[in-house]
């Protein structure tokens, strides 16, 4: 008889770096660059959990199906209770500056733009990227926003704004026409900024 202590079966307890906060960052991080790069269809559980280096159970365990790993991974670029303060704090005026500087802030962020191009990408070929794009960009933001300052029909303001800012985010970013994808952010921002400003505004 050897003194080797017997093997003992079923999974093999997780290392200390496959669980907790860090594990689950590291989740976060590795679906929004998989989303991103590939999209939501082609994304998986799987392969999010290999890019992690975490087990698949583990990316269950902390988020659930796909669709909530995929807005856990989206808030993250938009944080719209940090972010609604500020540009709420001098009421109406400036909003239209604030709200696009905010916005193509946001995009120009590597890290906050690998998640938003997921969502652009996905939006239009997969309901679930839709609802993340309506959920965050629309009513937890811009709907909000139409609302505290007060303005007849609040949805459809904030729909025409959103329509306004995804269309130069598309072309800026994911199609890259030119001569947008190479203009001067500050150019963009005045350009923008008075539309926004009478969408969210004006009576």
């Amino acid at each position: 008889m050897n003194g080797t202590a017997p093997r003992r079966r079923g999974r093999p307890a997780r290392k200390a770096a496959e669980t907790g906060p860090s594990a689950q960052q590291k989740i976060l991080d590795a679906a929004r660059t998989e989303f991103a790069e590939r999209g939501y269809d082609k994304t998986s559980i799987r392969g999010i959990a290999k890019a992690a280096g975490v087990d698949p159970a583990l990316v269950h365990h902390y988020f659930g199906t796909k669709d909530e790993v995929f807005a856990a991974a989206i808030e993250v670029s938009f944080e719209p209770a940090l972010v609604l303060p500020t540009l709420l704090a001098d009421g109406t005026d400036g909003i239209g500056e604030r709200l696009a500087r905010f916005f193509i802030g946001v995009w120009e962020n590597p890290v906050t733009r690998a998640p938003l191009l997921a969502i652009i990408r996905s939006a239009l070929t997969h309901e679930a990227a839709a609802k993340v794009l309506r959920t965050f960009v629309l009513r937890r933001l811009l709907e909000r926003i139409a609302e505290e300052l007060d303005v007849p029909d609040p949805t459809f303001r904030a729909e025409l704004a959103a329509s306004h800012m995804i269309g130069i985010a598309l072309l800026r970013y994911v199609i890259k026409a030119e001569p947008l994808a190479s203009a001067d952010i500050e150019e963009i921002i005045t350009m923008v900024a008075p539309t926004l400003q009478r969408y969210l505004t004006e009576a």
